[in-house]
């Protein structure tokens, strides 16, 4: 089971982001992304690794937007490292 933790770059990225749109990811963080990085980060529905990044970062998707995280194998930890609308993510 992995841990998962926020940065300070997470955390100002979604506080950038309105109020609504706000209240609405931070919910599907919770009732879907967190459960399911818990058990499984590196598979799912919204998952996908990014090719050409070092060190391995993956990112998850929830509407407009895409968490970026790291996972730490060694440490069994998820860090969420950033949150962007998909036109200024990549």
């Amino acid at each position: 089971m992995y841990r998962i933790f926020l940065t300070k770059e997470f955390d100002r990225g979604l506080e950038r982001i309105s109020s609504r749109d706000r209240i609405s990811i931070e919910k599907k963080i919770k009732e879907y992304m967190a459960p399911q990085l818990k058990l499984e980060p590196h598979y799912g529905a919204n998952i996908k690794k990014l090719k050409g990044y070092d060190p391995e970062t993956w990112r998850y998707r929830i509407g407009h937007y895409r968490i970026f995280y790291l996972i730490d194998e060694i440490n069994n930890d998820v860090q969420l490292i950033s949150i962007d609308q998909r036109k200024d993510a990549y």
